[in-house]
């Protein structure tokens, strides 16, 4: 079941703080990235690479928990666990996007000037659960 995201996990997600993506090796095994993270209404959006470990997980299983953490405050954090779809990112608008929240305004250049062949995708997680101070 979809859930809304609380005001103070939109403010987390919309403050540029770090984030821990967890996904599920083919083993069983848990496995993590420190990615940069975006909003879509209640959808969480993050960029990576295609072939790299997570987005190679999230193909085969789409379930996933992001644990997003207050940079200047780090008793503030919310886990947010859902499932993941993996589209291309196209013109790599995302991968742009998401730099230039973390990093300033023509951070994302870099993405755009990547060869074509280094394609980018979007995974986009829809929330099932909220856990953490900033859950409510």
């Amino acid at each position: 079941m979809t859930i809304p995201l609380s005001d103070s996990a939109r403010k987390l997600v919309d403050g540029a703080n770090p984030a821990v993506l967890a996904t599920v090796n083919p083993d069983g095994s848990p496995q993590t990235s420190v990615v940069w993270v975006g909003r879509d209404g209640d959808d969480l959006l993050i960029s990576t690479q295609a072939g790299r470990r997570k987005d190679n997980n999230l193909r085969r299983d789409p379930r996933a928990s992001l644990t997003v953490i207050a940079k200047d405050s780090p008793d503030e954090y919310v886990e947010i666990r859902g499932t993941a779809t993996v589209t291309e990112d196209t013109g790599r608008a995302v991968a742009k996007a998401l730099a230039e929240v973390y990093g300033g305004e023509g951070a994302g250049d870099e993405f755009v000037e990547l060869p074509p062949e280094n394609i980018r995708t979007v995974v986009r997680i829809t929330p099932q659960r909220l856990t953490g101070s900033a859950a409510n």
